[in-house]
């Protein structure tokens, strides 16, 4: 009996780059898990979209921008589809920004990170990933009371300080400005009209739920552009002829 042929989807996929703040994206009520959500039943409300696309955790707890730009290649490459990429976040300061004398082994000078968000979207423009697709996300704000706690409990000295967070994040924003690529800067949009942020913070440092409401809203707002114009790769249950399925789910050669 021959093999029927059919055509392997290029199925889209939203890639996910950063720090513990990324990695723990996939947690309960995180800002990865909501994405991935709005992009399973988000349309199916309106019979619009079915499964437009897949969300990729690539997070890594601890790794500052001199780490990740090594890494990088190692996650994605042509060879391994970078064409179905339709967006890459890039979320690192939380850890360059450490206090060097506190913590110089994730302490990453400004320049140098600098450079390396630059190094990372030039990796990414080289496998065909253009600027339109890359959003750098900028560090949330530090509450250094809760963190001070955090560091106080493991024996060691607060190791990050709001401004000096802050320095890092206006660079994050000037590197999208020089390299063309969308930006979001949490730790402008958190303290907005000097609003009390620490409850956006679980520990003063990473996301609290609310924080990882704000964010995912955030991204969704820029995100919603990029997949409402993507086809529909499978159609609705409801459009599925049940007397001859082949036609509707097959596809074309």
């Amino acid at each position: 009996m021959a093999v029927e042929r059919t055509v392997t989807l290029p199925w889209p996929r939203v890639l996910l780059f950063g720090d513990s703040i990324t990695e723990f994206s996939f947690q309960d009520n995180g800002w990865g898990v909501f994405l991935a959500q709005k992009l399973v039943r988000g349309f199916l409300l309106v019979c619009v979209c079915f499964r437009r696309c897949d969300v990729l955790n690539r997070g890594l707890s601890g790794y500052n921008t001199r780490w990740a730009n090594i890494v990088l290649p190692r996650l994605i490459s042509k060879s391994s589809n970078a064409e179905s990429i339709i967006a890459v976040t890039i979320f690192f300061g939380a850890n360059d920004s450490a206090l060097k004398d506190v913590n110089p082994n994730q302490h990453i000078p400004l320049k140098e990170y600098a450079d390396n968000l630059k190094s990372m979207v030039q990796y990414l423009k080289s496998i065909d990933i253009t600027e339109d697709r890359i959003i750098l996300i900028t560090p949330p704000p530090l509450y250094e009371p809760a963190w001070e706690k955090e560091c106080l409990a493991k024996g060691i000295k607060l190791n990050r300080l709001n401004s000096t967070t802050g320095e890092y994040a206006k660079v994050g924003v000037q590197v999208a400005r020089d390299c063309g690529t969308e930006v979001l800067d949490l730790w402008t949009l958190m303290q907005k009209n000097n609003q009390d942020f620490s409850s956006y913070l679980s520990d003063g440092l990473h996301l609290s739920v609310v924080g990882n409401q704000f964010l995912a809203a955030q991204l969704w707002s820029l995100l919603e552009k990029k997949i409402s114009a993507l086809p529909m790769l499978l159609p609705y249950w409801r459009d599925v002829d049940p007397l001859s399925p082949e036609v509707s789910l097959r596809g074309k050669f």
